[in-house]
Formats: structure tokens, C-alpha cells, sequence
């Protein structure tokens, strides 16, 4: 009886134990992460600039002045939306057919997803001077192929172009993380058993309908994984910017990070802290519908 006394109030004493392995990991969440959060909206309703050592509290000004007068701001705001929309379809369509083809391992299969991946391991800033290299309406690559084929006339300025520039970053940005969510669909379309498929096969469904009515749904996790990266990696594609468009971007380029970096450069603190508010805010709200969508649409 003893004995089974000891024994459970050893593993009492061992489970109290366990709940200590994440207070290091949490303490340094709350030291990292919740509270420069909780800062930044207390120094959002202030007119802070970043060095003195008094400011003042000025409400809901900042905020209301980034919804009604700063067109700056929603630029680098209407920026960020483009970008994002066409990085999530159009990386999420290429990963998932690139993922479609290279699903069965030969090879062959192995080969191309190591080469498709490839362009993940480089640094943000190799990959922009690459594509700055490209982009450059002179010397650049695609000009001189345009001139090579006798397509001399379709030349483009590309990133010196207000209205296109947004798009042309979206194309470096797909080709530099399409690789990468490739994977996540190939783990996800390996993790489908086949018995469906052939079940599928024997009841006469076509390729279509397998991918209409077992594929999609069944890769839903993957999906939903592989939006939420895009989705942040389009917010936080900060060094790409800045090494395609310089430092600051043109307004073409501006993005929110970018743009709540500039913010911070020239001593508006307290500014560029509602900025990183409505930041927050919107990359949430995104978040939260691109959940819902997700789901609805693998029903």
C-alpha cells in the first residue's frame, strides 16, 4: 500500500515537473513578442519621436489620420492587398501543380524538386539584385531576350513602371517560395491513401473528379498552411523590396512594411507605431477570411 502511495506521489511530483519545460519558452515569448505588442499601442496613441525622453497622449489622432489624410500610407495599403492576392493564387495554383506532377518519387521526380526548391535557400537580398539584374529595362535579361527574338517593341520599364511594378515583384516573389510550398503539397498529396483513387477509378470518376472530390478536399491542410506562409511572407517581404526598389521604394514598390520602416527612420515613433497597429489588424483580418474561404471551399 505504501508503495503505491509513493509511486503516485512520484509521478505527481514529476508532472509538476513537466509543466516547467515551457516557462523558459513563454517567458521569452512574453519578453519578445507580448509585450513590444502591448507597447505599441500604448506609443500609438502618442506623438513619441522615438528620442525624448517626455511625449504626449494624443487619442485616437494617429489612427485617424492614417484612415483620412495620409494617402501614403494607403498605397503602400492597396500595395500589400495586390501583392498578396496574386502571390496566394498564383504560388498556390504552381506549387500545387508542380506538387501534381512530382508526387510519385523517381528520379526524375527527385531531381526537379530539388531544382525547384532551390531558389528557397538563397537570401532575400541574392534573389533581388538576381531579378533587379532581370528587371533592368537597359542591359537587363528579359529586354535582351525581347531584342534577341526581334520583339524589340514589347520592352518594358517593369519595375520602373507605377502601375505594373507591384506584379512584377509577385512574379520574383512566386519564383522564390513556389518551391518550398511544392513541398508542403507533395507531404500532404503523399498522405492521401491510394485506395481512394482506385475506388474512384472502379466507379468511372475522371481526373477531374478525382481532383474535384478527393484531391482538393483531402489536401485541405496542406492548402490551408501554404496560404497562411503566403499570406505573411507577402507582409513581411521587406528586404526583397528594398533590394529591388532601393531604400526608400518608390511609391510603386511601397509596401506596409516598408512603409512603417520609413516611418520609424524619419523619428514619428509614435506615428509608425499605429501604422504597425493597423498592420497587425489587417494581417489578421486577412488570416481570418482566408480560414473561413478555406474552408468552405474544401467542403
Amino acid at each position: 500500500m505504501s508503495s503505491t502511495r509513493s509511486g503516485r506521489s512520484g509521478r505527481r511530483r514529476t508532472a509538476r515537473a513537466l509543466w516547467l519545460f515551457p516557462v523558459p519558452a513563454l517567458a521569452l515569448h512574453l519578453f519578445l513578442f507580448v509585450y513590444p505588442t502591448l507597447q505599441a499601442f500604448q506609443y500609438a496613441l502618442t506623438d513619441w519621436d522615438g528620442y525624448s525622453a517626455d511625449y504626449r497622449s494624443i487619442g485616437l489622432r494617429n489612427l485617424t489620420e492614417l484612415a483620412t489624410a495620409d494617402d501614403t500610407f494607403r498605397r503602400a495599403a492597396e500595395n500589400n492587398l495586390k501583392l498578396t492576392l496574386t502571390v496566394v493564387l498564383a504560388q498556390t495554383a504552381l506549387a500545387l501543380l508542380l506538387a501534381l506532377y512530382l508526387v510519385r518519387t523517381t528520379r526524375a521526380s527527385t531531381a526537379l524538386r530539388a531544382v525547384f526548391f532551390l531558389p528557397t535557400v538563397l537570401s532575400s537580398v541574392s534573389v533581388a539584385f538576381v531579378w533587379r539584374f532581370v528587371y533592368d529595362p537597359d542591359g537587363g535579361l528579359l529586354n535582351s531576350v525581347l531584342r534577341a527574338v526581334g520583339l524589340g517593341d514589347w520592352q518594358a520599364v517593369y519595375l520602373g513602371d507605377p502601375d505594373a511594378a507591384v506584379f512584377w515583384l509577385a512574379v520574383t516573389q512566386v519564383w522564390f517560395h513556389a518551391g518550398q510550398m511544392m513541398v508542403v503539397y507533395i507531404a500532404g498529396l503523399q498522405a492521401i491513401p491510394r485506395e481512394l483513387y482506385e475506388a474512384a477509378e472502379l466507379d468511372g470518376a475522371g481526373r477531374l473528379a478525382r481532383f474535384r472530390h478527393i484531391t482538393w478536399p483531402l489536401v485541405a491542410p496542406a492548402t490551408g498552411i501554404v496560404v497562411a506562409y503566403t499570406t505573411v511572407q507577402s507582409f513581411k517581404a521587406f528586404d526583397l523590396v528594398l533590394g529591388l526598389g532601393g531604400n526608400p521604394p518608390s511609391p510603386a514598390l511601397d509596401i506596409l512594411s516598408t512603409r512603417v520602416y520609413t516611418t520609424f527612420s524619419n523619428n514619428q515613433f509614435g506615428y509608425a507605431a499605429a501604422q504597425s497597429v493597423v498592420f497587425m489588424a489587417l494581417i489578421a483580418l486577412l488570416t481570418w477570411v482566408q480560414r473561413r474561404t478555406i474552408r468552405r471551399a474544401t467542403r
